[in-house]
């Protein structure tokens, strides 16, 4: 749940295809149990915000998944459903769709990607605490390298909506400079994302 003096709200972008994964790819089984969408979800729900997001599109077993997988762990109450309907032009559309779902009151967002099982809990936490001491987004980094989730404040919503194609938030977060927190990340789950089938034993 939130913590802090601000309230924040995540948003998991599992609106896609999978087209190089050979379609399905969030609905994919994992060893153990449930599918590759439920790691993201378990992240987000971790994270200290009021509701997750589930911004779905391609696959309509989506939202029957995430309502699963958020009355298994007894929070069905904040998962909150958003279809985007133009999700098949980029994933700029879908994360659109994720922000124009935002409470008015909301002071920043989470952004999760559906495919990106093992981030750590912790580093949702860490972020937040970054936004609270003044930055205006904040990401996590392992390796030198910037990873998922990030944690954009309110006043960049208008700029993330207002993005077109397939590249997401990056070149937001690229102009931030300064404001850009950058958190070091305590394993490479903030960077590992299932793109094939082979990532899935990797």
């Amino acid at each position: 749940m939130t913590e802090g003096s601000k309230a924040l709200e995540a948003v998991v972008l599992a609106a896609g295809a999978g087209v190089r994964f050979g379609g399905g790819k969030l609905m994919t089984p994992l060893s153990g149990s449930g599918v590759l969408l439920d790691g993201a979800l378990a992240a987000g729900f971790a994270a200290p915000v009021r509701t997750v997001a589930v911004v779905w599109g391609a696959d309509d077993r989506v939202p029957a998944a995430a309502g699963r997988f958020a009355a298994e762990i007894g929070v069905a109450e904040r998962l909150r459903l958003v279809h985007a309907d133009r999700c098949a032009e980029g994933l700029a559309q879908s994360l659109k769709a994720g922000i124009a779902s935002l409470p008015a009151d909301a002071d920043g967002v989470f952004v999760f990607l559906g495919d990106m099982p093992r981030v750590p809990r912790q580093a949702a936490q860490d972020l937040a605490r970054a936004l609270d001491a003044g930055a205006s987004a904040a990401a996590p980094v392992f390796g030198g390298r910037r990873g998922h989730p990030v944690l954009f404040g309110a006043s960049l919503f208008p700029q993330l909506a207002a993005l077109d194609g397939d590249r997401g938030a990056a070149a937001v977060l690229d102009g931030l400079g300064q404001a850009l927190a950058l958190v070091p990340a305590e394993d490479d789950g903030v960077l590992f994302d299932v793109d094939l089938p082979a990532d899935l034993t990797s």
